[in-house]
């Protein structure tokens, strides 16, 4: 077996050519992780900004030599440390968060926390399964925020997006009236979801839910005394008129993530495949995703 595998990091940050493919040791799993043989990554546009020097600029990364790049995975058990009980062979997908790391899910292995991981149901392929975790999370963490609707009324912005494809059908299950924003060409999609559409939102919401991170001109859209959830940890927008600001902070929930994989095989969450690229071509795929308007995730393959 080799002693080393291949993983995409950032030394230093300066947008998709900062890229690096580097060999470093493979590390066997300690108590309670697994390590997965990764069979895809998705890319998401918190890649983008960590290549970007984003993070490194707002103090959140302090790495001596290079930070990983990727969030969420999917792949097979190749070796489960002490104390776990999922069995070598396994399908897994899971989430690693923080900025702060040396590695990442851009990689052909991955060492991680067993209880951060969920098994994929057989229907699910792995590419599919690697586009779930971080958005899906981040969706179903938010609407805990919201918590019941009741019947009231939620818009969530982006909802043609990666976060708002989730939102939606999330929300309506928690009793809330959704709308979608989004451009008009994605209104087939979004009322596809069980939600209303508009392409352009007058104010007077009970509620709404950034995913499109527009960040002040979300706030101003929700009623006096409403309620707003953003998406972005760092920057959260200042509150007004009452309006209660609060932002989600995705994390790993591995019996939470199975829940959310049961949903998407069952047809009830979408999955969305933009394409299956391999790992060399990290760098074009950050360009293309930079460019915006792509329906679907960008899916690397070591």
């Amino acid at each position: 077996m080799s002693t080393t595998y291949r993983t995409a990091v950032v030394r230093t940050p300066g947008g998709p050519d900062s890229i690096e493919i580097i060999d470093v040791p493979v590390v066997e799993p300690g108590p309670g992780q697994v390590r997965v043989e990764i069979a895809g990554a998705a890319v998401n546009p918190v890649d983008l900004a960590l290549s970007a020097g984003v993070f490194h600029g707002l103090g959140m990364i302090d790495q001596p030599d290079h930070t990983g790049l990727g969030w969420d995975f999917a792949g097979t058990v190749a070796a489960a440390g002490p104390d776990v009980d999922l069995p070598v062979g396994s399908r897994v997908a899971g989430l690693v968060d923080g900025f702060d790391r040396d590695f990442g899910t851009y990689a052909e292995q991955l060492v991680v926390a067993a209880s951060d991981t969920a098994l994929v149901p057989d229907s699910l392929d792995l590419a599919t399964a690697a586009t779930i975790p971080l958005n899906s999370l981040a969706a179903a963490q938010l609407v805990d925020l919201l918590g019941d609707g009741g019947g009231r009324s939620l818009l969530v912005t982006g909802a043609a997006g990666a976060v708002g494809g989730y939102i939606i059908p999330l929300a309506r299950d928690r009793g809330w009236r959704v709308t979608g924003l989004a451009r008009t060409k994605d209104e087939k999609f979004v009322r596809s979801l069980g939600a209303d559409f508009t392409a352009q939102a007058a104010r007077g919401w009970d509620a709404v839910a950034d995913g499109a991170a527009i960040q002040e001109q979300g706030v101003a859209l929700v009623r006096d005394g409403g309620l707003f959830v953003g998406v972005q940890p760092g920057a959260r927008p200042a509150a007004e008129r009452g309006v209660t600001v609060l932002v989600v902070v995705a994390h790993p929930d591995g019996a939470r993530l199975a829940q959310l994989l049961d949903a998407t095989a069952s047809g009830h969450l979408p999955a969305r495949v933009h394409a299956v690229v391999p790992l060399d071509q990290v760098a074009a795929v950050h360009r293309a995703v930079a460019e915006g308007g792509v329906r679907g995730k960008y899916v690397l393959r070591p």
